[in-house]
């Protein structure tokens, strides 16, 4: 089982957009991103989104290129506030689920998966990218396998 997780593409402000939408920059790097992951082989079986638009535009994106089974979904739980220990207890180890979020809830959804609390940054996320978590078979513990951004440093 993995766990991707995805902070959405680059959005448009609310005076351009009050919904926020993904801005040109934004989809053309989560189409990058799309492409490359499509190019590893990466397999997922469905995405959950928060609902948003900017998080439904990016996981529409990468549904294009990875052709879940499952589909795209909205889920509950994944908005930028909030409860991660709620959501975290709901995940299921058997599917490879790519999750498309917000901050701060993606950054600490990985800290609680990894230290058991949010307060412990382990990651830093960047729009568009991809964290790529997974169980260790012998421990059972979470750890970030890999990760895929639109930029280094």
């Amino acid at each position: 089982m993995a766990l991707f997780l995805v902070q959405h593409g680059k959005s448009l402000s609310k005076d351009k957009d009050p919904e926020q939408g993904l801005s040109r920059e934004g989809i053309l790097e989560v189409e990058q991103i799309a492409k490359v992951a499509k190019g590893y082989g990466v397999q997922v079986s469905r995405i959950l989104h928060s609902g948003k638009k900017r998080a439904r535009q990016t996981a529409d994106i990468f549904a294009s290129s990875l052709e879940p089974g499952d589909g795209v979904q909205e889920s509950s739980g994944l908005k930028p506030l909030d409860d991660v220990s709620a959501f975290a207890g709901k995940i299921n180890s058997e599917d490879n689920v790519m999750l498309v979020g917000h901050l701060p809830f993606m950054e600490g959804l990985t800290s609680h998966l990894i230290t058991g609390s949010t307060d412990k940054p382990v990651f830093k996320f960047q729009n568009g990218g991809i964290v790529c978590m997974d169980t260790d078979p012998d421990s059972h513990s979470w750890l970030i396998r890999w990760a895929l951004m639109p930029k280094i440093g």
